[in-house]
């Protein structure tokens, strides 16, 4: 079953980490990644810019408008995600712990949608 891992980010947290903190993040995806390619479990991951990058789009009445910055102005954002594959919801979360931010932050543990099958 494939999960998103939704990585949310606390940028005032994350300033307020030490460097030896904020030096082992990196290493600590490197690993996530290179265990879940290991064992077959690792789809996509990528990480995000910031909000103030955002642009929203909306379409009403056929005419498309387009808003810079995020949807909803928050405290904390989605900084990135991992696509997993996996048994099921219990390693999606032993996963989502191995995430570095989830220290720090928060993980959130989505599964998706699955389509029934036509026929």
């Amino acid at each position: 079953m494939k999960y998103m891992l939704l990585i949310i980010l606390n940028p005032k947290t994350n300033e307020a980490l030490s460097e030896e903190q904020q030096a082992t993040v990196g290493t600590a995806h490197q690993k996530l990644m290179a265990l879940t390619k290991e064992t077959g479990e690792f789809v996509a991951a990528e990480a995000l810019g910031e909000p103030a990058r955002t642009t929203v789009v909306r379409v009403r009445d056929g005419r498309t408008a387009a808003s810079d910055g995020p949807l909803v102005d928050a405290e904390e954002y989605f900084c990135g995600y991992y696509i997993v594959d996996v048994a099921g919801r219990e390693r999606a979360v032993e996963l989502a712990a191995m995430i570095p931010d989830a220290q720090w932050s928060a993980v959130e543990v989505r599964p998706f949608f699955e389509m029934p099958e036509e026929g």
